[in-house]
């Protein structure tokens, strides 16, 4: 049963995830680089106080009590992107860009027009609402500097022809009558989509060059934004990845910064959708080197790098081979020829789990730069001379060093102190390893026990889903739920909680992440979802299958709705927060990297709306009506469809609130855990309400 205990220990869990410190001291290392990198230093948390800590890893030393203050840039323009050196910055006004040194300000375009301007991203990945809320008209504009502080990268962007697509806020701050928000957003199957035409500017002398060849393809984001085009690193050129609309191939190219000349380095081409990483939004595994090219290819079935030359385009060799994954380049030394990365698959135990690794360019001589069977998160010092190293589990706290390329530890940083986090009844969730739906496959999650866990008693259990294929829902480090902010509270308020990454999510082979190709529906495969719920069972003989929830938001809403719907037997009580229960009306680049350009036949099979009449269990339904990510129309489709079957719902639109619900976010997931206690453990919640949260600016930069 939930009492006013299990709440206010639920609501302490949920402020963990938006406020750093409160519960974990010392988990999060953030180094801020000086001198180029040969120091850095840092800040630890420790609830409202904060002491900094400075690192000189070549002398070896750690000193506490550091003053950050002579090292704190001074206060900037958040809507303003520097140069290296400090001196011009470049911000956005309209549909323009200007430039700014000291007092001189210039400005950069003059030909932006509505729609087609400079220094911005779709609206679709705009996060507009967000920023608004936050005091802020727009993100800073979409630019890259060259690191030698003289030109600027950035693209045009062309959505005169993209849809529109309009949300009312109902209730302004100012008072006023409803307002009406226009946004350009692009349907799965529309002919027009928002276009980025790169264009170079030479700020010393005035002048702009166009890339010389068509505008490249931006379904959601930025290709700047989203690491997808990059200065060389003398300057001269600018490296751009590019992908036609059905996604079959990836092409490297080059643009001249002086003249705009485009020529191809390399093109790779394959039988479904083709990304330089396995995670949709993570940055390319590719680098550009002196006369060669590192490429991110799953050709034989596995992440891995490849070497190509970078003139003539030709295979060099491969460089990594093996059952495993290249997750990520850390630094390449190329007077030794030696390339370093993290990989997962190297850990038996764990196969999400990353190791630092390190192989010749030629393929010679792969090691492990740490060995041992932990999960490593790694920053790479600025002048890559070193690595700030976190070590965990998902029941380790972690230990963060610096370390040196041969992974020696160099200084060691910060032990995480988790007291406080224990002491609200918190223990650390059981990762576990069960089969897939088909028998065979290995699936991977974990398992939070309930606040006053008694093996003899009998809960009621939550799937606290997230369906991908664009990222994992369970991280193999401490914190494994990151911010899926769900998890840790409603095991608090006395729920069996289950996160687990079926077939068709990345982190695994090709094949293990193809399963969800062309089956959205699937929603991350629910079926192994219900497999392996059945499969912990056995075993736990305390987790009441009679009383199976589900919980998700965004592309969690939707697997959530769909659980309800497609495993009514399994599922009696779900919560949809920020659901795209309609693929149809999903933003473009999503829908269409999960099933394929032109697959309508999948986008139908992927809509709640269309299986409503197998509502079964309680459902309630969540969405903020500013949601300018997944629009609360599919949230009100979905709500049509359940009250035209004749099925009974819970509804709760909330005014003025975006995708996260940032500034309602302990009011939503209150009424969450209200719906769920009564659904699942059939009581009432008690009167105690959580306090409104800040979400730390910190944590918005992630969330974001």
């Amino acid at each position: 049963m939930s009492t006013t205990e299990n709440y206010q220990a639920a609501e302490k869990l949920l402020r963990r995830s938006a406020t750093p410190g409160e519960l974990v001291v010392g988990d999060k290392v953030r180094p801020q680089w000086i001198e180029g990198g040969a120091r850095f230093w840092y800040q630890v948390r420790d609830g409202a106080d904060r002491r900094f800590v400075l690192v000189d890893p070549a002398a070896g030393t750690r000193q506490p009590g550091f003053d950050p203050t002579p090292f704190l840039p001074a206060p900037g323009n958040p809507l303003e992107v520097s140069s290296p050196d400090g001196k011009v910055a470049v911000s956005r006004r309209g549909e323009d860009l200007w430039a700014r040194s000291g007092e001189r300000e210039w400005a950069l375009t003059t030909d932006g027009a509505e729609n087609h301007g400079y220094g911005y991203g779709p609206d679709s990945g705009s996060y507009g609402t967000l920023m608004r809320k936050f005091g802020l008209p727009h993100m800073p504009p979409a630019v890259a500097w060259s690191p030698d502080s003289t030109k600027v990268m950035a693209h045009r962007t062309d959505q005169r022809d993209t849809r529109e697509t309009h949300l009312i806020e109902s209730r302004p701050a100012d008072g006023s009558a409803p307002r009406v928000h226009t946004q350009r957003y692009a349907y799965p199957g529309d002919e027009h989509m928002p276009l980025a035409e790169l264009v170079v500017f030479d700020v010393a002398e005035g002048t702009m060059v166009r890339a010389r060849t068509s505008p490249l393809l931006m379904p959601e984001f930025s290709p700047i934004m989203l690491g997808w085009a990059w200065w060389a690193q003398d300057s001269s050129a600018v490296y751009f990845i590019s992908r036609p609309r059905d996604q079959h191939s990836l092409t490297l190219h080059r643009m001249d910064a002086r003249t705009g000349e485009v020529r191809v380095v390399l093109s790779e081409t394959g039988s479904n959708r083709m990304s330089p990483n396995q995670w949709m939004y993570g940055a390319p595994i590719v680098r550009v080197l002196a006369g060669e090219v590192l490429w991110f290819s799953q050709r034989d079935g596995w992440g891995h790098l490849y070497r190509y030359d970078l003139q003539t385009g030709e295979l060099l060799n491969q460089v990594t081979s093996g059952q495993w994954l290249v997750r990520e380049i850390l630094h390449v030394d190329e007077a030794s020829r030696v390339v370093y990365f993290t990989a997962s698959g190297l850990v038996q135990e764990d196969p999400y789990r990353r190791t630092v690794c390190r192989v010749s360019l030629d393929g010679s001589g792969f090691a492990l730069v740490t060995d041992d069977k932990l999960d490593h998160v790694v920053t790479v010092s600025e002048n890559k001379a070193y690595f700030v190293d976190s070590a965990s589990t998902v029941d380790t706290p972690p230990v963060t060093t610096v370390r040196d390329w041969t992974g020696r530890v160099l200084v060691s940083l910060e032990r995480a102190d988790i007291t406080r986090l224990v002491e609200t009844g918190w223990t650390a969730p059981e990762r576990f390893c069960v089969k897939a739906a088909d028998g065979e496959t290995d699936i991977y999650g974990v398992l939070y026990k309930p606040r006053g866990f008694d093996p003899s008693g009998s809960y009621a259990v939550v799937d606290n889903v997230y369906p991908g294929p664009q990222v994992t829902r369970v991280d193999p480090c401490f914190d494994p739920g990151g911010m899926g902010l769900d998890a840790e509270p409603l095991a608090a308020l006395g729920f069996v909680v289950v996160a687990l990454d079926g077939r068709g999510t990345p982190g695994r082979s090709k094949a293990f992440l193809d399963h969800s190709y062309g089956r959205l529906a699937d929603a991350g495969s629910l079926e192994d979802h219900v497999a392996a719920l059945h499969q912990l069972a056995e075993t736990r003989p305390w987790m009441d299958l009679d009383r199976v929830g589900v919980m998700g938001h965004s592309g969690g809403g939707f697997a959530a709705g769909r659980a309800m719907l497609a495993f009514p037997e399994t599922f009696k009580a779900g919560v949809a927060l920020s659901g795209s229960h309609d693929a149809r009306c999903i933003g473009l680049g999503w829908a269409e990297s999960c099933d394929g350009a032109g697959n309508r036949e999948a986008w139908v099979r992927a809509s709640n709306t269309e299986i409503a009449d197998r509502l079964e269990g309680k459902l309630l339904l969540v969405h903020g009506e500013l949601d300018d990510t997944a629009h609360p129309d599919h949230t009100l489709r979905l709500a049509d469809a359940l009250i035209a079957a004749g099925k009974d719902f819970e509804l709760l639109i909330v005014p003025g609130a975006e995708h996260l619900f940032i500034d309602r976010l302990a009011y939503v997931r209150t009424r969450c855990w209200d719906f769920l206690v009564r659904t699942l453990m059939g009581v009432e919640p008690p009167a105690y309400r959580p306090a409104p949260i800040v979400i730390d600016p910190e944590v918005l930069g992630e969330m974001v």
